[in-house]
Parts: structure tokens; sequence; C-alpha cells
């Protein structure tokens, strides 16, 4: 049975959670990345690591590849971050990702902050918005 992209999003919240509050922070990000493909995979979750995402020129030429943390469920595109904050940066590596993938849905995840922090965000014919930006435009709500 296929997962939703919300579910799918809150178990790996979870998980990211539970991974954060039984290792705490400073360990490499390598070590978070396991940690959630393991317990993921264990849950019976399909989960790539490390997966190539082609990038084409405005021919269909491939000019190169990104490598996306996480792949779950060939839907969810899950970017994993051990910093002070998530920076401006680490947002558009995401959505780059999310674009060449042509995949709607991605997690950015930051274990190394003193608070966990962990951000949703959606593509949406050529715009991104985080799930709060979202739902206060689907609420009419222009304050965000």
């Amino acid at each position: 049975m296929k997962r939703s992209v919300f579910k799918l999003c809150d178990i790996v919240r979870e998980t990211a959670f539970a991974i954060r509050k039984y290792h705490g922070n400073g360990h490499l990000e390598k070590v978070y990345e396991n940690a959630l493909v393991h317990r993921l995979r264990k849950a019976g979750i399909e989960v790539d690591q490390q997966y190539p995402l082609p990038v084409y020129d405005e021919d269909g030429t491939v000019i190169g590849d990104y490598f996306a943390d996480l792949l779950v469920e060939k839907c969810l595109i899950v970017e994993l971050k051990v910093c002070r904050m998530i920076a401006s940066e680490h947002i558009a590596q995401l959505l780059g990702y999310m674009r060449s993938a042509r995949i709607r849905d991605g997690l950015l995840i930051n274990f190394g902050a003193e608070k966990f922090q962990i951000q949703k965000y959606i593509l949406n014919k050529g715009t991104e918005y985080t799930t709060n930006e979202l739902l206060s435009e689907l609420n009419g709500d222009s304050s965000g």
C-alpha cells in the first residue's frame, strides 16, 4: 500500500526527532543520515541514500548530477544538515534538488542547531512554499 506524502512526512519527522532525542547533537551529518535510513527501512519504508538527480540544460542535455541525501519512496526528498541554523543556501540546495528531480515535496532537517529544526517545502508551478506559507495563502492570510 502506497503511503501519502503527508503521512511519509509525518513518519520522517517523528523518526528524525526520535534520533535527535536519542543521539543529541554534535555528530557528523553522515551519522544522522545512516540512523534515519536504518530506522525508516526498519519501518518498511523505501529509502535511497545519496540518490543521484540529473541536472538538465535547456535542450535536455544532462550537464551534471546532484546527490540528494535521501529519496523516500520516490516522492519525497530529504536534505540533512548539521549546522547552527538553516541558511538560505540550504533552502536553495533543497529546492534545486526538487526542481531537478521534478519532485514536489521536500524536507530540510537540521540536527545541529540547539533546537531541532525541520522545514517542509512544496513546489507548485514554479513557486516554492514552506508549509506555513502555503497554509497562510490557502487561508487567505497574507502575513505568512
